[in-house]
């Protein structure tokens, strides 16, 4: 016996990705449902090999559902989260509109899946912010063995994460520069992406950092130890799909990098690429499509007593998106539910 699944913004990149990693996996599904905007309905979305054609959220019962997987955006999901979750649907959404609620659990499974319990208070779990997601993986392992204190992470963000307009507008911008009168200007980016970097995600705050950077440091306290301190510095890069990380990590005891690399690649969802030769390390060309947190180039931070450096590469379609929300399903129905 498996699960009535629905999949709420099933059109858009992370709706599809949910579906297809939904049938990569097995889940257990019995019956699953596409959701979309009006404008969207009977849209064609793939299901493993078969062809679902999607229903108008704004009409759709989810009484009877088990759980609904949402990528639709904060807005939307303030109107469609509650009306699923007070028909007794568990919701698993992938905005940030319930990340930050006291009662709503944040959950990365491979970090703190004891968590999921928190989803009976409003029948809501939410999914991180993708970059937050991919660290906190890494910095999971670590923290357990040696008390992180500190956190310095750059981050290099695909255009992926700013969905199919910012992936459009570095694909026109690139063709336009070779031909002479056909320059694109931005306008999904504050400034030219293409054979750029923009240190600008999501708006700016009042001490100066913008949202994105905001996020990393109040999701890593609620997922792992918020005794964590976080500064982070996200930049917007000319990549398609995949955020990096390059990430200072002190620490209360002493962790030497041969016994830090041990750990990480005995942890799970972590893939250890660690050679120090040309290309023993993990770029986004790599991780694309794969689920799992690459790690690579750690060793030790000379500047201070504890102090380690690595390099976090993961595809933020998957795991800072659809794999994670997918995962919090499977912990919900292995953990939880238990009708599989």
């Amino acid at each position: 016996m498996g699960y009535r699944v629905v999949v709420a913004g099933a059109t858009g990149n992370v709706g599809r990705e949910m579906l297809n990693i939904l049938a990569e996996r097995q889940f257990p599904v019995d019956e699953i449902a596409a959701l979309a905007s009006r404008k969207s309905i009977g849209t064609e979305v793939s299901f493993g090999d078969k062809t679902l054609k999607t229903k108008d959220i704004d009409t759709f019962d989810f009484t009877g559902w088990d759980m609904a997987l949402f990528a639709i955006g904060s807005s939307a999901t303030k109107t469609y989260a509650p009306k699923a979750a007070a028909a007794g649907c568990v919701v698993i959404d992938n905005s940030s509109l319930y990340r930050y609620e006291p009662d709503i659990p944040l959950i990365v499974p491979e970090v703190n899946p004891d968590a999921i319990e928190g989803y009976k208070n409003r029948n809501i779990i939410a999914n991180p912010n993708c970059s937050t997601a991919q660290m906190v993986v890494a910095l999971k392992p670590i923290h357990d063995r040696a008390r992180i204190k500190r956190v310095v992470v750059s981050t290099y963000q695909s255009v992926s994460g700013a969905g199919k307009e910012g992936i459009d507008e570095l694909w026109d911008q690139t063709k336009g520069l070779y031909v002479p009168g056909q320059e694109v200007a931005p306008s999904k980016f504050q400034k030219q992406i293409a054979f750029n970097v923009i240190p600008h995600i999501d708006v700016f705050m009042e001490d100066g950092s913008t949202k994105e950077e905001w996020k990393m440091v109040a999701e890593t306290k609620k997922i792992v130890d918020t005794s964590i301190k976080v500064t982070a510095t996200c930049v917007r890069v000319p990549v398609f799909v995949g955020h990096s990380e390059a990430v200072n990590i002190e620490t209360e005891d002493f962790l030497d990098e041969d016994e830090a690399r041990d750990i990480l690649r005995e942890s799970p969802g972590i893939m250890v690429i660690d050679k120090r030769e040309d290309g023993g390390y993990a770029t986004p060309v790599e991780c694309v499509g794969d689920y799992a947190t690459f790690i690579s180039r750690i060793r030790q931070d000379s500047t201070i007593e504890n102090g380690l450096n690595l390099w976090c590469v993961s595809d933020n379609l998957r795991k800072g998106a659809a794999l994670n929300a997918v995962q919090i399903a499977e912990l919900l129905g292995n953990r939880v539910l238990k009708k599989a």
